[in-house]
């Protein structure tokens, strides 16, 4: 099992100093709204130009928005078990992977860190679009919508999993993967928004 957090606090409460430069410290909080408002507006933005500038079908737009967001959902699987979660074998692979995702698992309930902050959500966007309209070229303007409606969907589930209580339906599935992930094992349950890469790729959590 990897090393994820450095602390050995048995209720998770809290919060990190990340920075000794107090702006520093401020920009890499941020509210959960901010990063989703601006995944949604973007995605709007794309979809308006979709509509008005290509002629693309329809019917095909939906198919091609739909496969950004199940995209996404792979994405969001990849880099939670293979980046986020990377072997911290070297000092500047320690500190990398602590700042994106060690500190998370230190500090679950720090609701300011449940996000990237708002200038780095930015950035994904940008090179995302800058890599899907050079694969893709004008359908990018469908896919991107889905790929973006998904990220924001991952900080959705992600915040109400960690602030609220688990709801008696049939997304409790959610809460409860997570908070294995988190409290268990951290090398099982890398899905946040959908548990579906976790089946697919062998690493539900295992039953006790």
């Amino acid at each position: 099992m990897k090393k994820i957090g450095r602390l050995d606090r048995p209720d998770n409460f809290g919060s990190a100093k990340m920075f000794e430069n107090p702006i520093l410290e401020k920009i890499s909080r941020t509210h959960i709204s901010i990063p989703i408002t601006m995944f949604l507006v973007l995605a709007g933005i794309s979809l308006y130009y979709a509509l008005t500038t290509t002629t693309i079908a329809l019917s095909t737009g939906i198919l091609i928005t739909l496969a950004g967001y199940i995209v996404f959902t792979f994405v969001e699987y990849m880099m939670h078990k293979h980046f986020f979660h990377m072997e911290p074998n070297t000092p500047i692979k320690d500190k990398l992977q602590y700042t994106v995702h060690g500190v998370h698992h230190d500090y679950p309930k720090d609701k300011d860190r449940l996000a990237m902050p708002p200038f780095v959500s930015a950035a994904y966007a940008a090179i995302f679009y800058l890599v899907f309209n050079l694969i893709m070229g004008d359908f990018t303007l469908y896919f991107l919508p889905g790929f973006l409606f998904g990220y924001a969907s991952y900080l959705g589930v992600h915040y109400i999993v960690h602030a609220f209580n688990p709801p008696k339906n049939f997304l409790k599935i959610l809460w409860v993967n997570h908070a294995i992930h988190h409290y268990k094992d951290p090398d099982r349950a890398f899905g946040v928004s959908t548990p579906l890469w976790d089946i697919l790729l062998g690493t539900m959590p295992k039953k006790d």
